[in-house]
């Protein structure tokens, strides 16, 4: 039971006056106070006075109505200050017991010296007690058995993609070192020669796939496969290359690559075909460049050959020479006279008097 339920006196009241006149009194309070107020002249007066400064405050400009003219922060305050009392008089929280504790505060004081103790232990750790695990494990003496990597199928490369080609030279100058970066759920990266069963069949597969991977990729493996050009799995690669791809810088990179094999029936099939139905002038005059390179370097086999016999060795006849040689120079010919494009015209035509002595034999 309140104050004001018994006897309400002055100096009660007079506490109260100034929050009457801001209307920040309960209902009850506020009909207790009219009532004291009524027969009291005294506490009236001091009512009148708290209203005329109340009055005299509101109608004075404040800097509150310039910056807070919505009653925002007021609001925001009044909110704050809830929330302080409430955190105030609500029951602390028990904290965990947190065994290292102590260490982890003593280490935030000195970051230093705690820095320093968790590089030695580091140290500790990775010369002496990981070393001794290894040697406690491979105490008996038991060989550790090295399964051979699995060969890697057909089914197992359509579903692959080949991020990246890497070459490194052969000292011995033979076939340079590949690494292939296959793309997979699980990546692979295969490193070896082209003389490699398993890297040979990744890059012909990518050779005769071209629609699959990426112009840049398809050329890194022509490339790689050049020095390997003699193998029959090779050869059939780089010829579909050359007659299937739709990039001209293949074609023209996988004729390139047949340079070596150029004398063998299918290669050299595979370069007619190129000068007689490639539509790209790029790849006819690489085509005549390697055609031409392979019936030189048979002329020089030749006359090396005919070095070593007797000097009576008979020169061969126009029936006995090679059938595709005449096919050669009709091609030529009628590049010289039909094909679209100068350059191809006038390479055709130098080409034609390269060899020319060797049909006029």
């Amino acid at each position: 039971m309140s104050a004001f339920e018994k006897r309400v006196s002055c100096q009660e009241v007079a506490s109260l006056l100034v929050f009457y006149a801001c209307e920040e009194v309960s209902d009850k309070e506020r009909k207790q106070i009219e009532a004291h107020v009524a027969n009291c002249h005294a506490c009236a007066a001091q009512l009148a006075e708290e209203r005329h400064l109340q009055q005299t405050m509101v109608a004075a400009l404040q800097p509150a109505d310039e910056l807070d003219s919505s009653g925002i922060l007021l609001s925001q305050c009044r909110s704050e200050l809830a929330e302080s009392l409430d955190d105030l008089y609500a029951p602390p929280i028990r904290e965990r017991w947190r065994p290292f504790d102590w260490l982890r505060r003593g280490m935030a004081l000195r970051p230093v010296w705690s820095g320093a103790v968790l590089v030695v232990f580091g140290i500790v750790v990775g010369a002496q007690i990981l070393p001794w695990m290894r040697n406690g494990n491979n105490a008996d003496g038991q060989a550790v058995n090295v399964l051979a990597k699995p060969s890697i199928t057909k089914d197992q490369l359509d579903k692959m993609e080949v991020a990246g080609i890497n070459f490194s030279p052969s000292p011995d100058a033979g076939s340079p070192s590949v690494q292939v970066h296959l793309s997979a759920e699980q990546p692979i990266v295969l490193s070896g020669s082209v003389d490699d069963s398993d890297m040979r069949h990744v890059l012909t597969y990518v050779v005769e796939n071209g629609e699959r991977f990426d112009a840049g990729v398809r050329l890194d493996c022509l490339e790689a496969l050049k020095a390997a050009a003699r193998d029959q799995q090779v050869r059939q690669a780089l010829i579909v290359a050359a007659r299937r791809d739709q990039n001209p810088a293949v074609r023209m990179k996988a004729l390139e690559s047949l340079r070596d094999a150029a004398s063998d029936d299918d290669s050299r099939q595979a370069l007619l075909d190129a000068l007689e139905h490639d539509a790209n002038p790029g790849v006819r005059v690489e085509a005549v460049n390697v055609l031409v390179g392979s019936l030189r370097r048979g002329d020089t086999e030749e006359v090396a050959l005919g070095a070593d016999k007797a000097p009576q060795s008979v020169k061969p006849s126009r029936e006995d020479e090679d059938p595709s040689i005449e096919r050669v120079v009709r091609v030529l010919q009628q590049l010289q006279r039909k094909d679209p494009s100068r350059y191809v015209r006038l390479r055709s035509a130098a080409a034609l008097r390269q060899i020319g002595p060797r049909e006029v034999q």
